[in-house]
């Protein structure tokens, strides 16, 4: 019995991949190469920020901030993926469960911000450039990142009680190696209309109304550089935004895989449903770091002087 007076099983049994149950050991290598990649290459990049001056400028804080979601979202993830692939032991607790399942989302609409207020950059430097370092101040910097934190975790608080309140007496097995609302709410024996509405409402106010602006700010630099005479000046202004872009369809393709194979993939086999997850949890994390890494020269620079001085 729990705070609203119903049923839930005291703990949850996690899946790794269904139907590939007897692959899932030789998937824990990769999986294992996946986290240190993701953990070791955002902590490269914070520490390279950290460490070079050149690098304090507003869009390196803002990766800095991508990085630092990035690798929170792996810790969070770690324990159960590595604990299901790698031992079998699937087993989790139902208060670890709801709280794993709230900082999941949380990490997750924390980085759709991120990206959001990194496309605000890039409009700036790009429309207004003259104004660019009055309008992204530290202050100004500061204050977007503690907004798209207190509005991932005040907006998705209500997530775990919403699962508290409801009967859980059909099963206690999920479909993923963590625990989603989507998968937690359909275990339930009651109506789930409010965690249906209430999802809907946090993915288009959030994360749709986050790609539509990325849209749009894209849509106004665009056409900013079409004004720009010079073919060479237009190539240079576009390229400083091939990393945004890269991270941005990282993160949202996958996104919107899961969401519609949620909604209209009944007939789609199980293990697509998984591995779109695993590939919307995993991916960006591991690739955010490369791509700034490879594409922008000011950190690729400052990670070789990095290494360089740890050498020496």
């Amino acid at each position: 019995m729990g705070l609203f007076n119903v049923t839930h099983p005291a703990f949850f049994l996690l899946t790794g991949i269904p139907g590939l149950e007897s692959a899932q050991f030789w998937l824990a290598g990769p999986l294992c190469v996946m986290y240190a990649v993701a953990l070791g290459g955002n902590t490269v990049v914070l520490q390279a920020v950290r460490a070079e001056p050149s690098l304090h400028q507003p869009m390196c804080y803002f990766l800095s901030m991508l990085s630092f979601t990035d690798m929170a979202m792996s810790v969070v993830t770690l324990p159960t993926v590595l604990r299901t692939f790698c031992l079998s032991a699937r087993t989790i607790d139902f208060h670890a469960c709801l709280i794993q399942m709230f900082l999941i989302h949380s990490f997750s609409m924390m980085e759709s911000g991120i990206l959001l207020a990194m496309s605000f950059d890039r409009y700036v430097a790009i429309c207004d450039p003259l104004r660019y370092a009055t309008v992204l101040t530290n202050e100004v910097i500061a204050g977007m990142g503690l907004a798209v934190t207190s509005q991932s975790f005040i907006t998705l608080l209500p997530l775990p009680f919403l699962i508290q309140r409801l009967p859980i007496c059909r099963s206690n097995v999920l479909s993923h190696s963590y625990c989603l609302h989507p998968d937690m709410m359909k275990l339930a024996c009651a109506d789930i209309t409010i965690n249906i509405v209430y999802g809907l409402f946090v993915l288009i106010s959030t994360f749709g109304m986050d790609l539509l602006f990325i849209f749009l700010s894209y849509v106004l630099i665009l056409r900013s550089v079409m004004a720009i005479a010079s073919q060479e000046e237009r190539l240079k202004a576009l390229n400083t935004c091939v990393s945004h872009i890269l991270a941005v369809l990282a993160f949202y393709v996958p996104m919107i895989g899961v969401s519609m194979v949620h909604r209209f993939g009944k007939n789609v086999p199980g293990f697509i449903n998984v591995l779109l997850s695993n590939i919307y949890l995993f991916v960006p994390p591991v690739l955010n770091p490369l791509i700034y890494s490879a594409k922008t020269k000011e950190i690729r620079r400052a990670i070789v002087h990095m290494f360089h001085r740890i050498k020496m």
